[in-house]
């Protein structure tokens, strides 16, 4: 037995004494838990949803049925609302999306009833259920115009050897030139031809046998490039030039850049023989404001 007094610790039997270090083990406070302990000692329940869910998705508010949410087990309104993971709510007690609305009613109206947005919002609903990923909306939406279109235009594209890094050097030319001459617009020369040897043979009406007549080592004579800022081609593909044109000039509009064209003629570099280079070459118009 271990008698303590205010300052004194005596023992009654030599066998029962205890070292002050154990004395001060018996006598030492709880610690207080950890979060770590805490958190598994009183672990998260998984969070409970209505049966009709009010949401606000970016400042937008919309009510529907749990089940709809879930409609599409892969997707993320599916993973978000299954209870595993925690949903913020607003003031008014709605559950909070961080994220833009404006076309959000249409992911609903296609989890509701399968119906598909309008035209004019086709690409915009498009990029949202890219975000939820929502595949079967994706798989319907990539079925109609116009990205059905654009599927086959970038088939097209797909043959054009480094179109988008074209397309910057046309950017970044046009801007240099402007910045430069403090103006506002910059003119460039683009080449935008499709065969691999563009060329005609002047004076002389037998092209063809002209051509084949060449010998092994002239090929090496035609290939050249032509005195522009940029140029596009040779391509396969049934495709032809003007059809380039439109691309590029829908690509460049869609980045907000205002750019006209028009064919100022042909390279008319003198090759060999009778051979001139006949690519066309067009002179692009970028205004910037």
């Amino acid at each position: 037995m271990v008698v303590v007094t205010g300052q004194n610790k005596v023992s009654a039997n030599p066998d029962d004494a205890m070292s002050s270090s154990d004395a001060e083990d018996d006598f030492q406070e709880p610690a207080t838990p950890t979060a770590t302990q805490a958190g598994q000692a009183l672990p998260l329940l998984p969070q409970q949803f209505p049966e009709v869910v009010p949401l606000n998705v970016g400042g937008m508010f919309f009510t529907t049925r749990l089940s709809t949410l879930r409609r599409y087990e892969d997707t993320m309104l599916a993973a978000m609302f299954s209870g595993r993971h925690y949903i913020p709510t607003d003031a008014e007690g709605r559950y909070f999306i961080d994220r833009d609305g404006t076309y959000f009613g249409d992911i609903l109206n296609f989890l509701r009833s399968g119906d598909l947005p309008p035209r004019e919002r086709v690409r915009s609903v498009y990029k949202e259920a890219q975000y939820y990923s929502i595949g079967p909306l994706l798989d319907n939406l990539e079925d109609i115009q116009p990205l059905k279109g654009e599927k086959v235009r970038q088939a097209f594209l797909g043959l054009m050897p480094y179109y988008k890094d074209h397309l910057e050097r046309i950017i970044e030319i046009a801007k240099l030139r402007a910045m430069q001459r403090k103006a506002r617009f910059a003119k460039l020369k683009v080449c935008v031809f499709k065969e691999e040897m563009p060329i005609t043979p002047y004076e002389c009406p037998h092209f063809n046998s002209l051509r084949f007549e060449r010998s092994e080592s002239e090929p090496k004579l035609f290939e050249h490039h032509c005195e522009v800022d940029v140029s596009f081609g040779p391509w396969e593909a049934v495709a032809d030039v003007y059809d380039l044109l439109h691309c590029i000039v829908t690509d460049l509009s869609a980045r907000g850049i205002t750019v006209d064209h028009q064919c100022i003629g042909v390279c008319d570099k003198h090759l060999i023989n009778h051979y001139y280079c006949k690519r066309p070459i067009y002179e692009f118009k970028i205004t910037w404001w």
